[in-house]
């Protein structure tokens, strides 16, 4: 497989720069058996009886901070992008200094100098840049009050939207790249399939008699980075934090019915858990997830197994949660696990997420990005959402 097996013409007017006034008024296409037409406010109806839907709950952080040197002049943009060697929640909880690994732009006006931002309360927020690491900095943050780093970015930060939408973040955004439900800071990246849901369709969903659940995976900016050229297995998967827990593992383990993820972090999240419960289960240890573990394991132990697996695992050691990384690469010839299908909006051309969806649905995925293109969906983060059945034995 190569990369030009996954790629498409996406015309730059169908990428959604903003979103629409209303988020459940977005255009969702079904797919099962034929492609469907609807809007995503029919979600409740749609959906298999019983249904359970799985959500992440990450919530963005305002990861780009800008610190300008004198009035007028050009600012060096930081944009911090996951934790130095300690997991999210403990650099999200932080007091008084942390270290992150961050992306700088306008590099040259850095040298070995202090960046620094005050308010006028006495807070004041500085950056020192250190070793290098690969193609990002590591930078030390300071501050100077009793204020989780969490807290600061909120008051010092602006949110990162995805490049493709080639402008600045505006006021609107800090509430519409996130998801009515998001609770967990730390991701750089909204899980945009979630961006569509409102009290409204939760309502509906409710008195359909389908179930809810939320875990946490955090988005980190690799998932914008394109597939390396050539072979697919080639590509560098990028790592991103889940946190498996008691609460979503027990709930996921009671429910008989059908099972429909919420964005392919959601996915990602359940198929890695997975596997790590299988390789809990086949080696006795709980360990992060390399991209193509999961291509050598035990195919044939269920979810129920290894769920089981882990959610015993937490009870034994009196662990309400763990927080593992996982570099799982979901691509053709991959078999989901976890759920019946997936809600997802339309992703790039040439993306680790139009792999996963090819996974899922073959090579019927063309049909389905074609049928959109052709019908004004709208495509990437603000765009439109699809219901995606899968091609597995139990669908």
């Amino acid at each position: 497989m190569l990369k030009s097996d996954f790629e498409y013409h996406l015309p730059e007017e169908r990428i959604a720069t903003h979103p629409l006034a209303q988020r459940d008024q977005s255009k969702l296409l079904v797919f099962r058996n034929e492609i469907q037409d609807h809007h995503f406010n029919e979600l409740p109806e749609l959906l298999p009886q019983g249904s359970q839907l799985i959500f992440n709950n990450t919530k963005v952080i305002k990861a780009r901070l800008h610190f300008t040197k004198t009035l007028g002049a050009k600012p060096i943009e930081v944009f911090c992008l996951t934790p130095h060697q300690q997991s999210v929640e403990e650099a999200m909880d932080a007091r008084g200094e942390v270290l992150f690994e961050c992306m700088v732009g306008n590099l040259k006006r850095w040298k070995d100098h202090e960046l620094r931002m005050e308010w006028g309360d006495g807070l004041w927020l500085e950056a020192r840049k250190r070793e290098r690491v690969a193609d990002v900095f590591v930078v030390q943050f300071n501050w100077s009050k009793d204020l989780s780093f969490s807290h600061l970015l909120e008051e010092a930060g602006k949110i990162p939207l995805p490049p493709y939408m080639n402008r600045t973040a505006e006021e609107s955004d800090e509430d519409r790249y996130q998801t009515v439900y998001a609770e967990t800071s730390g991701s750089v990246a909204a899980p945009t399939a979630g961006l569509h849901f409102t009290p409204e369709v939760f309502n509906g969903l409710s008195q359909h008699h389908h179930e809810c659940v939320e875990l946490t995976l955090h988005v980190g900016a690799g998932t914008f980075r394109p597939l390396s050229e050539g072979a697919v297995d080639q590509h560098d998967m990028h790592a991103e934090e889940l946190l498996i827990s008691r609460d979503w593992l027990q709930k996921y383990l009671r429910h008989s019915g059908p099972k429909f993820a919420v964005g392919t972090t959601s996915l990602r999240t359940l198929e890695s858990s997975h596997w790590m419960g299988v390789k809990l289960l086949q080696q006795g240890a709980l360990e992060p997830l390399d991209q193509f573990d999961a291509y050598s394991l035990d195919g044939s132990i269920t979810p129920q197994r290894s769920f089981s697996a882990l959610l015993n695992y937490l009870e034994r050691h009196d662990l309400e949660q763990i927080a593992l990384q996982t570099q799982l690469m979901i691509r053709p010839g991959y078999t989901m696990k976890t759920v019946q299908g997936i809600l997802t909006n339309f992703h790039q051309p040439g993306s680790t997420l139009l792999l996963l969806v090819s996974a899922g649905i073959g090579n019927r995925w063309r049909s389905v990005y074609d049928h959109a293109l052709k019908n004004d969906y709208r495509f990437l983060s603000y765009g439109d959402s699809s219901l995606l059945y899968f091609n597995t034995p139990h669908s």
